[in-house]
């Protein structure tokens, strides 16, 4: 992918959709038949959506640089208000549909502490994996003069460690404290369960994301390679 304005405008455009369809579809949980610690796992609908997320800024910041992806995850904050905001709002307009209404109840009506969770969880895992790749990227150029052969090393590092902070602030705030399994034996099981279920499908992804990541920024290495470019973004 060439450093291009309109090549970042397209990729900050699916950073924010992935980001508000993943807060969109988060309440469908998906049935995995796997037990975990005696609790069957299941994993939110937004999965997939959101590992993308974690994919676009790693991009950004390989090829545009630490400012530009500190940028795209500031902004995609205001987005997930904004699109949370106009989710409340037309839910409380009057509805023509009885039934209509109680089904955009049921799958888009966000209970608060799920909000304050994804807010929390996105905005802490996302800074410290734009944090932790530069943090990893920088050292390696120090070392070795160029990013050839080291950029798995910082993609998967900075998003393993990301969905982990991700994971626990979400599954923690909204199950732990909102539903109050923290305060309740029984239920850590449950609760761990979730955390470890949900991590792992994270991991996997974040590792299958790895030939996406070095086709878009395979231009970026070729220059790397050619010593065209050195130092740090």
């Amino acid at each position: 992918m060439k450093k291009t304005a309109s090549n970042l405008i397209g990729i900050n455009m699916i950073f924010v959709v992935a980001l508000v369809i993943s807060n969109v579809v988060t309440a469908k949980l998906i049935y995995t038949g796997i037990s975990l610690f005696g609790s069957i796992l299941t994993l939110p609908g937004a999965a997939v959506c959101y590992a993308i997320t974690f994919l676009a800024t790693d991009v950004i910041g390989e090829i545009w640089g630490k400012k530009e992806a500190n940028r795209t995850v500031r902004w995609g904050f205001v987005g997930q208000v904004l699109a949370t905001l106009l989710i409340i709002l037309t839910q409380y307009l009057p509805a023509a549909d009885p039934e209509a209404q109680a089904a955009y109840n049921k799958l888009l009506g966000q209970n608060w502490i799920f909000v304050v969770g994804s807010m929390v969880a996105y905005f802490a895992s996302q800074s410290w994996d734009v944090y932790f790749f530069h943090k990893i990227r920088d050292k390696y150029i120090a070392k070795h003069g160029s990013t050839s052969g080291g950029r798995w090393i910082w993609n998967n590092a900075s998003t393993m460690t990301s969905q982990i902070i991700d994971t626990v602030l979400f599954i923690g705030i909204s199950f732990g404290l909102g539903f109050g399994w923290l305060f309740k034996p029984e239920m850590w099981a449950s609760l761990a369960a979730m955390m470890v279920g949900q991590y792992a499908l994270k991991f996997i992804l974040a590792a299958l994301d790895t030939p996406f990541f070095y086709l878009l920024t395979r231009k970026r290495g070729e220059n790397d390679c050619n010593g065209k470019i050195s130092g740090v973004d």
